[in-house]
């Protein structure tokens, strides 16, 4: 794929998303694409909206459970970038007409306290890199019309990333096992799923490992102060005007979001 087709395919994905008039998909218009076209699309995107003033402030994991993984026909997750633009305080309320078909999904996020850099990115070098881990919730959207994707399509889209949610505690993750933490969501006051932190590729440090060994090969390096979403607990669910989410993560906390 040309570098003119690649800047083509990146402006059309942006103005779906400003205008939330989704795109088909690209792996049927542009049949020829690679995973390696897919990242190049993505970071020219992040490029534009760098250019119009965002900062990158982190990475999204996705992909992290066998069962997506074997939908998309994949053995590795994928990433997206987390701009400044997409972080939602929590007592905001979010618009749902600002987004195409939105979904909701419930995560566990590192902040960096060094700088984290591949290959040979170990698990225990993560826990050691890292500050905390923090309560989140992702709304991932598809600029690609009905959820309608296979790998290079989510790839493209910056993950099918929109916003997160982070909550108010920061936790230190050297004093217990990431793996038996619990996750309760609730839609509505309703317990609609619940999980544990081993559903992210066994650790969820083990994602981070992942991200770090992977972004190694592209000469990027995660930072300090980074937030990093490792990866999805449970499947993500549609929502609509007036939901509310919580998501708890018993002694990290919780995190919680409105929709209007």
């Amino acid at each position: 794929m040309d570098e003119n087709r690649i800047k083509t395919l990146a402006d059309m994905l942006l103005k779906a998303e400003q205008t939330r008039q989704p795109i088909g998909p690209i792996t049927e218009t542009d049949p020829g694409v690679t995973i390696d076209n897919a990242y190049s699309i993505q970071l020219r995107v992040i490029e534009l909206k760098q250019a119009a003033g965002q900062v990158v402030v982190g990475k999204k994991i996705g992909l992290t459970s066998l069962a997506m993984q074997n939908m998309l026909g994949v053995n590795e997750p994928d990433y997206g970038h987390i701009l400044n633009g997409m972080v939602v305080m929590e007592g905001d309320k979010i618009p749902v007409d600002d987004l195409i078909a939105p979904r909701i999904e419930g995560e566990i996020a590192f902040v960096l306290k060094e700088d984290l850099q591949g290959p040979g990115v170990t698990m225990a070098e993560v826990l050691r890199c890292s500050e905390g881990v923090i309560p989140a919730l992702e709304i991932v959207d598809s600029r690609i019309r009905d959820w309608k994707i296979k790998l290079v399509d989510t790839v493209a889209d910056n993950a099918s990333s929109a916003l997160i949610v982070l909550g108010g505690v920061l936790c230190p993750v050297q004093s217990f096992d990431l793996r038996t933490v619990g996750m309760v969501m609730e839609k509505n006051g309703e317990v609609i799923s619940t999980a544990a932190g081993a559903a992210v590729l066994g650790h969820p440090a083990q994602a981070v490992a992942w991200l770090a060994n992977k972004l190694s090969a592209y000469g990027i390096v995660l930072k300090k102060g980074e937030v990093l979403l490792s990866g999805a607990l449970a499947a993500a669910v549609p929502f609509a005007a007036g939901d509310f989410f919580r998501a708890d993560f018993g002694f990290l906390g919780d995190v919680k979001i409105k929709f209007k």
